[in-house]
């Protein structure tokens, strides 16, 4: 599970397993967890998060769009 990016208590990762979906980052804070499609961004699943924070992921996930798909493209595009 590569982690690619955290940011505050959220940790942003990739299954090594995901090659064969369209890109997606998984986010995680304790228990909860969520995925997020990232070409358009939008919420595949979540599980424990509150609509509030959810939302202030989405946010995240949007801001740092390009270097999630970057680094996406590095680890199963290459």
């Amino acid at each position: 599970m590569p982690n690619v990016l955290r940011i505050g208590p959220y940790r942003f990762f990739f299954y090594s397993g995901d090659r064969a979906e369209p890109p997606h980052v998984h986010v995680e804070r304790d228990a909860d967890v969520a995925k997020f499609w990232l070409d358009p961004v939008r919420l595949s699943s979540s599980g424990g998060f509150r609509n509030r924070e959810i939302s202030r992921i989405q946010r995240l996930v949007e801001e740092h769009g390009d270097e999630l798909l970057r680094s996406w493209d590095e680890l199963f595009n290459d």
